[in-house]
């Protein structure tokens, strides 16, 4: 079973009937391979098996998920799970060539662009980490109860020694601008925000 691999959308905004507007699937993209490229923390991850897209918040507010990596394998990176003594898969995801992903990487618009500009690049960081050193689809998993995150913040604090560590490297302003605004300020200088929207895999049972 597979998802289909969709087109670009407008986000919600003051000026969302405008022809124009900041593609935020390339941006974050171009952001995310430099990171890739700069970073050994990150030389095992391929992005061209990565779909980047954005989420709409149900709400404006700094309260909540910024953004989501969902791995599209099981523990281990096996293609089907046990359930309930029921065998499980989850939908594929190709893009336009064919290529099939392993890992969806969403951000929630706009409460993602309501933080500083240090704080959104320790959130890329944070997702970025949450990617297997095998890349085989599944998370970075610790030992214990906490297996995504750990436990005592240490995942947090890695995102942000990372994510200051690659603008000490000097990455081009270019690559990163666009984090300087807020979700008004990016809407009032391009004239909108659009991207992928990409569907959340399904379970399906394994016959």
């Amino acid at each position: 079973m597979s998802l289909a691999w969709p087109d670009d959308a407008r986000s919600q905004g003051p000026n969302q009937a405008a022809s124009r507007g900041l593609d935020f699937s390339f941006h974050m993209r171009r952001l995310c391979q430099d990171m890739v490229d700069r970073l050994d923390a990150f030389e095992h991850i391929d992005l061209a098996r990565v779909a980047i897209g954005f989420c709409q918040a149900r709400k404006n507010t700094r309260h909540g998920l910024y953004a989501t990596l969902t791995p599209m394998r099981f523990a281990g990176g096996k293609e089907h799970t046990v359930r309930h003594g029921r065998r499980w898969g989850v939908q594929r995801l190709t893009d336009a060539s064919g290529q099939e992903m392993l890992y969806i990487l969403n951000f929630y618009l706009p409460r993602f662009f309501q933080q500083s500009l240090e704080d959104k690049l320790a959130t890329v960081t944070h997702e970025l980490w949450h990617i297997s050193p095998r890349f085989n689809g599944d998370i970075r998993r610790h030992g214990g109860r906490y297996f995504a995150h750990g436990s005592g913040g240490d995942h947090d604090e890695v995102a942000l020694r990372l994510a200051r560590r690659w603008l000490a490297l000097g990455p081009p302003s270019v690559v990163f601008d666009f984090l300087r605004h807020d979700f008004a300020g990016l809407h009032a200088r391009y004239g909108g925000v659009f991207g992928r929207k990409i569907p959340s895999p399904k379970l399906y049972p394994v016959e």
